[in-house]
């Protein structure tokens, strides 16, 4: 097996995206446990996010001169450590620290297996390296809320616990498979400065908007489909694995689309099928059938929008991959982090019940696709932002 191909399977982050969103179906048994309200608990949630988006540059700036490999099995170090806190956790304060810790170790894997699997892959498959490695990410959003409230129903700790199981396995095939990757170290100042300039900084809205659309909906996904499950609340896992199915096959299907056509047109296609589906959302989601080929369609769309953006962004200066995919993952995750508080200040503020949310959704992916629409019109060449990355030669058992 080629290191290209060994080291894009190992470098896959699925236990970080299962962490993330896991949390999300456990909130009332969570809540329950810490005897604190279900708002409270969502809270964990939105500063896991948080974290992850604001300690992502800083962090990556202080491993930015270690190989991959090692700032990767570090990240999973500090990842594993969090879990296994969360899990012995009794205490709301004690849960919160946790998981801002363990927010920071899933900063670090983000940006880091991205810029890996970027590094690795020749030009004309990046889009598919990059697919593969958020694919990770993307079967674990698609799994982990369905999980979630499966195994919330017994016992919360169980499923921090696997988790902290998964990373433990994660760091033995990153130690045992992945090559030695070696790409230019870069400074705080240096990861932050290409915020100064218009088109990256116009790139990480989109993400951003994106994600705010998405999550303002999603957030509060299981009050918005009682119409469709009625009293049964085993009927929502089906839902939401129909929407993690979408999600998955879209991300398998980004991958090719990018390598094969322009990514901004690819982007193009799947924001606006997701400003259609959420638009729809008041009427898709009054039978169970009609809401599972609405969740697969949300999910396509959803699922598309990452590395087509990934791509623009390591297309825009390939030199700068891990600076810019590491803005990319913190833009991502704001976008998350927002999105769940302004759904619930739009169901405050205006009184809007959570199903009522769709049309918010769309208005704000819009935004982000009219956004976008504009920085594709105005895209100029390429402006090199750091030096060229460079592949140490793999030692010994590393070959």
């Amino acid at each position: 097996m080629s290191a290209v191909c060994r080291g894009s399977r190992v470098v896959n982050p699925a236990h970080l995206g299962t962490d993330s969103y896991v949390i999300a179906g456990l909130l009332p048994s969570i809540a329950a446990d810490l005897e604190v309200s279900t708002p409270a608990a969502g809270q964990l949630v939105t500063v896991f996010a948080l974290t992850m988006a604001l300690s992502a540059p800083v962090m990556g700036a202080l491993t930015s001169a270690l190989n991959r490999r090692s700032a990767l099995l570090i990240a999973l170090t500090v990842f594993v450590a969090g879990n296994v806190v969360t899990a012995l956790g009794t205490g709301y304060e004690v849960v919160m620290a946790a998981r801002i810790v363990t927010a920071v170790g899933a900063g670090i894997i983000t940006a880091a297996a991205s810029s890996t699997a970027a590094a690795i892959a020749p030009p004309e498959r990046r889009g598919r390296a990059l697919a593969f490695v958020l694919g990770g990410l993307t079967l674990a959003t698609a799994l982990g809320l369905p999980l979630g409230t499966l195994i919330g129903r017994t016992d919360w700790h169980i499923t921090l616990w696997a988790v902290a199981g998964i990373g433990l396995l994660a760091a033995a095939g990153i130690a045992v498979g992945l090559p030695s990757v070696t790409l230019p170290a870069a400074s705080l100042p240096d990861r932050l400065r290409p915020l100064k300039q218009g088109r990256v900084l116009a790139l990480l809205a989109v993400t951003s908007l994106a994600f705010l659309g998405t999550y303002t909906l999603y957030t509060y996904i299981g009050p918005t489909l009682r119409d469709a499950t009625g009293t049964d609340a085993s009927l929502l896992t089906p839902i939401l694995l129909a929407w993690g199915v979408g999600t998955l096959g879209g991300n398998i299907t980004a991958g090719r689309l990018v390598d094969r056509h322009d990514s901004a047109r690819v982007l193009t296609v799947a924001l606006a099928l997701a400003t259609l589906t959420l638009a729809l959302t008041p009427l898709a989601i009054r039978t169970l059938g009609a809401t599972l080929v609405w969740a697969v369609l949300w999910g396509v769309a959803v699922g598309i929008v990452v590395v087509p953006q990934q791509h623009r962004l390591v297309s825009l200066s390939p030199a700068a991959a891990p600076v810019l995919l590491g803005l990319n993952s913190s833009a991502l995750y704001i976008g998350i982090a927002l999105g769940g508080g302004f759904g619930g200040l739009a169901q405050e503020w205006f009184g809007l019940a959570p199903s009522e949310l769709g049309p918010v959704a769309a208005g704000v992916t819009a935004l982000a696709l009219l956004w976008h629409l504009g920085t594709t019109r105005r895209a100029t060449a390429p402006t090199p932002v750091a030096p060229e990355p460079s592949l140490a030669e793999p030692e010994g058992s590393e070959a």
